[in-house]
């Protein structure tokens, strides 16, 4: 299978810029203009695409009392399920308006769906790729729906143990995907950097042979950052105008200033990296004058022996090279030389 997968008009892989998605996710607060609002700020941010996702209450749980659809032990505690859901939906009428609006503004617009009538609608929009969440990784059925279609798959895996993630890539491929891409995830909100465990990222890639990356819920820069020096050719992180705004995702999303510098770090991470390389960069070059080299560091008279006293290993590096010093010492000047002379073998009487 292939390392690299193409969305619209970009390579995502080994070598190619990371292709960075800003998630709306609920932080739209249920107006259409405050999502536009969003999906504005990402592109001045420099995202490259913007993710939605496609579900109704009724179709992700059912409305139900019982324990079971109780929320317990994260962000949104006490919550009913199905009420949860029911105010963090996108309305599906939106979907198609939001996608022309970022294909204008020259942003890839494409949504997690979360059971087939999801996928069959983003379908009817042509969106250029569908992505899993990380706790529909265990629902095959939807798997296979979504592999069907023939679109780049992103496939996130919080939670996930590695047989689960080779279950879901075995499904997906089974079932007719042949560009796939999986992201590690730490499904917390918001997450702390030491349950990261980035290093998963490049053994994701090198196992499943896909390009891997990074669905990140930390706030700040650094998470992406190193997951990019890891080999990550994906970052996905909530994008928010305000965390002083209410809603279900707000506390673990972005303001559009700090997402704009984590795309300018990874931008930057991205140049740092660069490729193998030995010896001197263009800019390194004027430097190279500064290393140490041999040079006569007190007066020393014609036929006088060099010693340890009067030379010596120094900057710059206009002498001999160091790897000398212990031929040249106990030999005999072949002149006068004044202190400061860079050492040749000129100045030295032959033996």
């Amino acid at each position: 299978m292939a390392a690299q997968i193409e969305i619209g008009k970009r390579i995502i892989g080994a070598g190619h810029p990371t292709y960075v998605i800003a998630e709306v996710s609920a932080n739209h607060g249920q107006r259409f203009e405050q999502a536009v609002a969003i999906i504005r700020a990402a592109k001045k941010a420099g995202a490259d695409a913007v993710k939605l996702q496609t579900y109704t209450a009724d179709t992700i749980t059912i409305a139900c009392n019982r324990p079971e659809f109780l929320i317990k032990g994260t962000l949104w505690e006490g919550r009913n399920l199905h009420d949860l859901y029911r105010e963090a939906y996108t309305p599906w009428e939106w979907q198609p308006r939001l996608s022309e609006i970022a294909r204008g503004l020259g942003m890839d617009l494409f949504s997690s769906p979360f059971d087939a009538t999801a996928v069959d609608f983003l379908e009817s929009m042509n969106v250029p790729a569908h992505k899993l969440a990380s706790f529909e990784l265990v629902d095959l059925p939807l798997i296979q729906r979504m592999a069907k279609t023939g679109k780049p798959l992103i496939m996130s895996t919080g939670m996930a143990v590695v047989e689960e993630i080779d279950e879901a890539v075995r499904t997906a491929r089974g079932a007719g995907a042949t560009q796939i891409a999986l992201l590690k995830c730490t499904s917390a909100y918001p997450a702390p950097a030491e349950e990261m465990n980035l290093r998963t990222i490049p053994e994701l890639s090198q196992r499943f042979g896909v390009p891997a990356g990074l669905s990140d819920h930390t706030l700040g820069t650094a998470v992406p950052v190193a997951a990019v020096a890891l080999g990550a050719c994906i970052i996905e992180k909530h994008l928010t105008l305000s965390r002083t705004e209410p809603g279900p995702d707000s506390a673990f999303s972005l303001e559009p200033d700090e997402f704009k510098a984590t795309v300018d770090a990874i931008r930057i991470a991205e140049r740092a990296l660069g490729e193998v390389h030995f010896g001197f960069s263009a800019n390194e070059e004027s430097s190279r004058v500064f290393r140490r080299s041999l040079f006569v560091v007190a007066c020393v008279k014609r036929g006088e022996l060099f010693t340890a006293e009067n030379v010596r290993s120094i900057r710059p590096g206009q002498g001999l090279h160091t790897r000398y010093l212990p031929e040249i010492i106990g030999r005999r000047a072949a002149c006068d030389i004044e202190r400061g002379t860079p050492l040749s073998w000129e100045l030295v009487e032959r033996q």
